[in-house]
Order: C-alpha cells, then structure tokens, then sequence
C-alpha cells in the first residue's frame, strides 16, 4: 500500500492508501477505463440509489458524530492522466473529476477512490442537433452538477474545439472583447450516470463556468463568465429559456432549498445577484465582499456561505436580511467552497496557500488546516462516506476520511 502524510493540527498522520499499488500507479492505468465487470456493480449501486434520493441535497448524512465534531484525515491520493479543475459527488457513490482542455476528459470513481470510467468530451455536434460543425468537436470541462436524483451529470465547456467554432475563451475578456476575438457560445454536455455518455448538448454563452440544478429538477443555471450573463435551461426541453445579465464575471451559483431564487457570485465585484426562478428575472442584489467565488446554501436555506478569492476570506450571510455575519480568513486566493450533508462543516481550498480549511458553520471557526499540494482548485464532500475530495491542479485528487 502507498503511504500519504498530511499534517493535521501541527502533528504529522501517516496514512495508507488502499487503492494504490506499491509503486503509486492508480489502480486502473491513465487513459483507461475498467472492465465491464467491474464498472456494472458500480453504475447498478450508483443507478439504484439515485432512485430513492430525494430532491434535498442534504438527505444523505454519514452515521456517527456530526461533522464538526471529526478530523481530517488523507486516506487516498489518485493520478494518472489527469488535470481536475473540479470534482463534485453525486451522492450516490460517484465522483466527477472534470479535466478540462489538458486532458479532454471526465474521470469518474467510485466513493472507495477506484476509477469507474474515462469520459472524453468528444462529440459529433450533429447528432445533437447543432449542424455546421462536421468532424469531432471537443469540449474543456469546468464543472459539473448533478441532478437531484443523480441520473444524469451537466459539465460545462470552457471552449469548443472542432470545425465552426472560433478561438478558445480567455479569463481575461468582455462580451465586446470576446466578440471581437471572434469567440462563439460554448456547450454544457448532459452525462447520463448510468451509461457514462453524453447524451445531450445544450448551448448556452461564453466561457460558461459554474452550473446548478434546481432542486425540483425544473432549470438548469449556467454562469457565462465572459459574456456577463446566466444561461437558464428548462431541463425537461434542454433548452436556454432565458439569458439574465449578471455584469461582470458571474461564477458561483447556490439554490435554495425551495427552487424559488437562484444566488450568482459576481466575481469581478462584490455582490450577489439574487434571481427570482418563478419569474425568471433579477430580483436584486447584495453585498458580501470583494471577489466572492463560489457559493453554498445551508440545510434550510437560512445561510449563503461565499469564498472571496483574492481576499482569502470565507463570508456567512443571513438571508433573513441579506447581511454578512461572520467572516475569516483562510489563506491566499481561496476558490471552491463545499458544505457537509448535515450543514455543521465547510470545506474551503486556498489556491495559493496549498490548504483546505475545515470551518465550522456555525460561527466560521477554525476546526483545522491541512496542507494538500500545489494548487489546490476543487473540493466535494461525499455524503455517502462523509469524505472530502480535493483537486489538485498540478494533477492529483486527494482523498480525506472526515473522521
């Protein structure tokens, strides 16, 4: 077994790691995918649980003591040919890891670390009902979100590469900059979790980011980070119905419980956009300081929780009033935010201070630091295990047992 060290409250923990040969090789080789016996039990179990999850994304919560009252450990390290920009659990015993343009793939595993499946993003645009684009079109995987049963996985396309399309996006762009680069709407692919294919693209804006379902299942939301704007797509048709402007550099979105509003960090400012999903339009905005990332909503959707990039802070808003309660700092240029099944913990990755900090809810107290590599840019809790996976830009996934 290979070992990882993490230290955890300034003592150093050995861990082993179960699903790694002596030499550190994953245990399926990069690039590959495993055999049909052992990915079927994997998508049956996958399969068969999301037809008893409910439409709460926080019905599933680990047996034992509530999440922070545990500690970190590392118990996994997985490589192999990958570059993850983002990982996100379905709940249902799977994880995504999206590779974005520098692998041209989805990686899924299962909740024990095993790789279940290597998804590329390769296309025919025309079998999707987008012709003009003949050949194979690729994609760049961002994000991924699921939909509340998990049958089905939506991954956002930073550019499209093939015939038909223009240059690939930029970070640093305007909708008039875009334009006259020649840059044109990108593509979010619809995965169905069963069979582990693309089985539908849906067109959105540009350079489109974060994505979120509704809890009813009704919409799906899509941050367009270079043209300003948030893509609605009505799920049952999978089609934009409806292009909100955001204003500068929309990215993180959170939903509430109820599916009535729809929250969308504005990175290039320091608000929250609030969207009124009965009526499809802006319904205002608020302050939560510079920067904000990425957003999550608590269990009963009383609290936001927004990470603030550059200032390396993590914010906890009372929807009540729409005020900043707490605050604190977490490191240098922290990016993906993640809360436990039970609403008691959150998990942040500080891009720059090669951390993930572990806060409690409640008040944003400290409960522990733990270093994770160089780069670290997603993180997902698992609520079929409690663990809390970590990507790592440099082209690891960490995996820790929240204990």
């Amino acid at each position: 077994m290979a070992t990882s060290v993490v230290v955890v409250a300034g003592v150093t923990v050995t861990a082993l790691s179960p699903w790694h040969s002596p030499s550190g090789a994953p245990n399926s080789a990069p690039g590959t995918s495993p055999s049909a016996s052992t990915v079927a039990p994997v998508l049956a179990r996958a399969a068969g649980s999301a037809t008893t999850t409910t439409t709460s994304p926080f019905s599933r919560v680990p047996p034992g003591p509530s999440s922070d009252l545990r500690q970190l450990t590392l118990v996994d390290t997985i490589g192999g040919d990958i570059s993850p920009k983002s990982v996100d659990a379905s709940d249902t015993g799977l994880v995504f890891a999206q590779n974005m343009m520098y692998r041209h793939t989805v990686t899924v595993y299962d909740s024990d670390g095993r790789l279940v499946r290597t998804i590329p993003d390769s296309v025919d645009m025309a079998q999707f009902g987008f012709p003009g684009h003949p050949g194979v079109t690729r994609g760049a995987p961002v994000e991924a979100a699921f939909s509340p049963d998990a049958r089905y996985a939506y991954v956002s396309n930073y550019s499209m590469y093939g015939a038909g399309f223009g240059p690939e996006g930029s970070d640093t762009c305007t909708p008039a900059s875009a334009e006259a680069a020649g840059d044109t709407d990108s593509y979010v692919y619809r995965i169905d979790t069963r069979t582990m294919t693309v089985d539908q693209v849906i067109e959105v804006g540009l350079v489109p980011k974060f994505l979120a379902v509704t809890p009813d299942d009704r919409y799906l939301l899509v941050a367009n980070w270079c043209s300003f704007d948030l893509s609605i797509v009505d799920v049952a048709t999978h089609r934009e119905v409806r292009r909100l402007a955001m204003g500068a550099y929309p990215r993180g979105i959170a939903i509430s419980p109820d599916s009535s509003t729809g929250y969308v960090a504005i990175m290039g400012g320091d608000a929250v956009v609030k969207v009124d999903l009965n009526t499809l339009t802006v319904e205002g905005s608020f302050f939560v300081g510079y920067n904000p990332r990425h957003l999550v909503i608590s269990p009963d959707g009383r609290y936001l929780y927004a990470s603030l990039n550059q200032p390396g802070d993590v914010v906890k808003v009372d929807l009540s009033d729409d005020r900043v309660v707490a605050q604190v700092h977490t490191g240098e240029d922290c990016r993906s935010l993640a809360i436990s099944s039970d609403g008691r913990s959150l998990y942040v990755v500080n891009y720059l201070s090669n951390t993930m900090t572990k806060l409690r809810a409640s008040d944003l107290a400290v409960l522990q630091t733990v270093s994770t590599g160089v780069h670290p840019v997603g993180v997902t809790y698992d609520a079929t295990t409690g663990d809390v996976w970590v990507a790592v830009y440099t082209g690891e996934i960490l995996v820790y047992a929240d204990r």
